[in-house]
Parts: C-alpha cells; sequence; structure tokens
C-alpha cells in the first residue's frame, strides 16, 4: 500500500511538471507574438464586405450628365428658327444612347462679353446653377473681337436684316486693328474660365472656340481669320493649363460654308450651322 501511493504521488508530481512546462512554453509563445506586435505593427486586416452607401448615388455612378450652357448668343442659340442653338441640339444627340443627359439651364445671353461673363459669374443664382452641372459648355469671344473692331452691333436690340447678302464693312479693317481687343480679353478670358472652375472644380467645361463669320468678305477674310486664329490660339494656352478643360474647334466647320451654314445676320449660325457644332461638342463629351 504505501508502494503504491509512493508511485501515485511521483506521477502526480510528473503530470503537474508537465502542466507547468506546457504553459511556460505557451507564456513564452503568446509573449514573443505580442513583442513583434509592438516592435512591427501590422495595419487593420482587409475587411471581407464594405459597408453600403446609404446616400443618393454620384455622378459616377449614375453615369447621367447634367449640362448647363453659359455666355454669348451662340450659347442662346440666336441664328437658330428652332430655338434649339447648339446646346439642345448637343443634348438631344448625347441623349440617343444610353446615355442619360439632363440640361440644368441655358445662361446664355445676346451681347455679352468676356467683361459681361466676369460679371455674371458672380450672381449667386449663376454659381448655384453652375455647381449643379458636371458638365459646362463655354461660348464667349466674338462679341469681343468683332463688336470691339465695330464690324457689328451689340445683339441685345436689333433684328438680323433682311437680306441674304454679307454686310458691307463701312472701312477697311487691318489684323491689327482686330487684334487690338486681343491682349485684354484674353486676360479676362482667362479670369473667367479660372473662376468657372473655381465655381465647380469637378465638372468638365468645354469651350467653344470661334471662326470668322466674315470669311467670305474680301476686305476681313484676312484680317478676320489672323484674329480669330490669335484668339482660339489664346484660349487653347489657357485651357492647356486646366484639366478639366476642352477646347472644342468650330474654325473648320464653318471656312468656306458660311454661304450654307450661317443664318441671315451673317453672324449666328443657322440650324445646320449649330447641328455641326453639336456634332462636334457630342465627339468631345463621349
Amino acid at each position: 500500500m504505501e508502494e503504491w501511493l509512493l508511485n501515485d504521488s511521483k506521477w502526480t508530481w510528473r503530470f503537474v511538471c508537465l502542466i507547468s512546462i506546457a504553459a511556460t512554453l505557451i507564456f513564452i509563445v503568446g509573449f514573443g507574438y505580442a513583442v513583434k506586435d509592438i516592435v512591427y505593427p501590422q495595419g487593420d486586416a482587409p475587411l471581407t464586405s464594405l459597408p453600403q452607401k446609404t446616400g443618393a448615388p454620384d455622378e459616377e455612378v449614375t453615369g447621367i450628365l447634367k449640362v448647363v450652357a453659359i455666355g454669348d448668343s451662340l450659347a442662346k442659340g440666336t441664328g437658330d428658327n428652332t430655338g434649339s442653338g447648339f446646346v439642345k441640339r448637343a443634348v438631344e444627340g448625347m441623349s440617343e444612347g444610353d446615355q442619360e443627359v439632363n440640361l440644368l439651364g441655358n445662361l446664355g445671353i445676346n451681347g455679352l462679353t468676356t467683361l459681361g461673363l466676369q460679371s455674371e459669374l458672380n450672381e449667386e443664382g449663376v454659381k448655384y446653377t453652375l455647381r449643379q452641372a458636371n458638365t459646362i459648355l463655354v461660348s464667349i469671344g466674338g462679341n469681343d473681337l468683332f463688336r470691339g473692331a465695330g464690324i457689328v452691333q451689340s445683339n441685345r436690340n436689333t433684328s438680323p436684316p433682311s437680306s441674304d447678302e454679307p454686310p458691307a464693312p463701312t472701312d477697311e479693317l487691318t489684323s491689327k486693328e482686330l487684334l487690338a481687343a486681343l491682349p485684354e480679353a484674353s486676360k479676362r478670358l482667362e479670369e473667367a474660365l479660372r473662376k468657372i472652375a473655381e465655381i465647380n472644380p469637378e465638372a468638365r467645361i468645354y469651350f467653344l472656340g470661334l471662326y470668322n463669320p466674315f470669311g467670305d468678305i474680301p476686305e476681313l477674310r484676312v484680317p478676320g481669320n489672323q484674329a480669330v486664329t490669335a484668339w482660339n490660339n489664346a484660349a487653347m494656352d489657357i485651357i492647356n493649363t486646366h484639366n478639366n478643360m476642352t477646347l472644342v474647334p468650330t474654325f473648320d466647320l464653318f471656312h468656306n460654308h458660311l454661304g450654307k451654314y450661317l443664318s441671315t445676320d451673317h453672324f449666328h449660325p443657322n440650324g445646320d450651322g449649330y447641328q455641326r457644332i453639336a456634332d462636334r461638342i457630342i465627339q468631345a463629351v463621349q
């Protein structure tokens, strides 16, 4: 009996020793992992599922184009018998496929210059409308060059002539006279485009280049082409400094086709001319 108790006590101590050794090993391993986490901390493990957004879907998800136009009489659509202009025509064209397009507003004003555009961009209502868009169409500059040189008068209170003949220039103009307005106008254009991008930094801005509406008038062909080219180049220099801006050229759309694509006032496009501009915008946007 005494011998059995002795053996039983011996096995008990052996079992206790094994438990102690195992606990010590577990402690050492755990301590090692703790030191590792402190010395070499790890980031949070990736989540197996992401939380779902509960708010309204943004433009990237929905793919809806929200369009606002701003600028002069071309933006307004003057000269188009249907009243659509390039704005509505572009929106309708982009809507023909799977793309959903909403025209939020047309802020075009007859006779507007770069100076007037700067003033318009300070209006709270204009700012609000621009902030709702993700696609902004801008047309400005024709009145600065041609009205400033005295070739055309403001369109605010004048009606187009009934004749289809091009207007005769009152004086023989030189490119120097047409270019006189360029330095200040291009500065105002730069400030206006910067302001639009500041109002809505997320929107894509599409700026329409100028065409020469007087290219079929011998006295105005060369100076007009030179002035328009200089303006378009100045606009491109400005636009190249902004990642969210695109120049939409129009000069080639009307060159040698003025009789076909200009309205009876020989300055604004007719419906077919606006359609060509709209098609060019659709190409740029899509």
